[in-house]
This record gives structure tokens, C-alpha cells and sequence, in this order.
């Protein structure tokens, strides 16, 4: 395997620098990025809209700790457990000072409906071109019984109140991932 690092221009970064590092490798014709976020990060900022097609910018939060997570789509078992695990757990979030966005590639009125049927009281974010779900590392090379293809990797993010990454989940089990979250923050 080759591996080409380039700069992209701009002076180095002075000693002790944390800098994020892209690393893309081609296997097998795919191409795969890793890009995984960590505590102590800037969380990337987004405006995406909502499942009433009304933008959300994280930016918006600031001043608020905010769950964020990334699941692969609407109205799927595992996306379904998961999300009623938020919407169950929303009222003791709520109370701690924490609000919760789910982000999908679903269009909204896939949101919209996902949210009706099953009572969600939090917002659901849109992403169909995955900008969001690759600056945050939730989109890429998974397996999915036994198959590789890309896609959404269930992924939930913890930014504190100034807008940095306090925890980073990636690859998360849907079924007990909320109650496991909720013992981790002390909620």
C-alpha cells in the first residue's frame, strides 16, 4: 500500500498542535475516509432542516449541551428503538440541561412521518447529500450482514455548551446505546 500525504498550504502548526488528520485509503476500488472526531474537537457546525423543512444550526444551541446523532434511516427497526429511546428519555435529558437532534439522509417528509407515527418530540434533522454525516465521520464503509457499502454509521456526539465535542460514539448498538449514554452523562 502507498501512502501520499500533501499539505494544504497555509504554515505549520506550531509544536504540542492537535490537527485533525484525513486519511483516505483506496481497497478494492472503494474509496474509504476516516475522519472520526474526539473529544476536545470543534464540533462541525450545520444548519439542515427539520422535518417541517425549517433550518437547525448547532450554532444555534450554543450555551446548551446537545446530543447529536447520526442514524442510517427513518422508520427502520433499529432507527425506530433507537429514537424512542431518546423520546423516552427526553424529559430527564430536558431536565439536565440537554437537547437532542437526530440527523438522517431522509428527506423531511420522511421525517415528518417518522415523527408522527411514533410520537418523537425532537428534531430531525435532513442530510441527503451526507456533508454533515462526513465532517462528523458517520458516513462511510460499514458491513452490513456480512456485505461492505457505504453508508450512515451509527454514531452519537456529546458537544458541551462552547461547542466542543465532550464524547464521541461511533459504530453504536441502536438497543440499549440511549440508557448506557444517560449513565455516562449522570441523567
Amino acid at each position: 500500500m502507498r501512502l501520499t500525504v500533501s499539505g494544504v498550504g497555509g504554515p505549520a502548526a506550531p509544536p504540542g498542535t492537535v490537527v485533525a488528520v484525513w486519511l483516505s485509503v483506496r481497497l478494492k476500488g472503494a474509496r474509504v475516509s476516516e475522519h472520526k472526531l474526539a473529544p476536545g474537537d470543534k464540533a462541525p457546525d450545520f444548519t439542515l432542516p427539520d422535518a417541517d423543512g425549517k433550518p437547525v444550526s448547532l450554532s444555534s444551541l450554543r450555551g446548551q449541551q446537545v446530543i447529536v446523532y447520526f442514524y442510517p434511516a427513518a422508520m427502520t427497526p433499529g432507527c425506530t428503538t433507537e429514537a424512542c429511546d431518546f423520546r423516552d428519555s427526553l424529559s430527564s435529558l430536558a431536565a439536565a440541561g440537554v437537547t437532542v437532534l437526530g440527523i438522517s439522509p431522509d428527506g423531511p417528509a420522511k421525517l415528518a412521518k417518522f415523527r408522527e407515527r411514533d410520537h418523537l418530540t425532537f428534531p430531525l434533522l435532513s442530510d441527503p447529500d451526507h456533508q454533515v454525516e462526513k465532517a462528523y465521520g458517520a458516513y462511510g464503509e460499514k458491513k452490513l450482514y456480512g456485505k461492505t457499502t457505504m453508508g450512515v454509521i451509527r454514531s452519537t456526539f456529546v458537544i458541551d455548551p462552547s461547542g466542543v465535542v465532550a464524547r464521541a460514539y461511533y459504530n453504536v448498538k441502536a438497543t440499549g446505546h440511549v440508557a448506557r449514554l444517560r449513565e455516562e452523562l449522570g441523567v
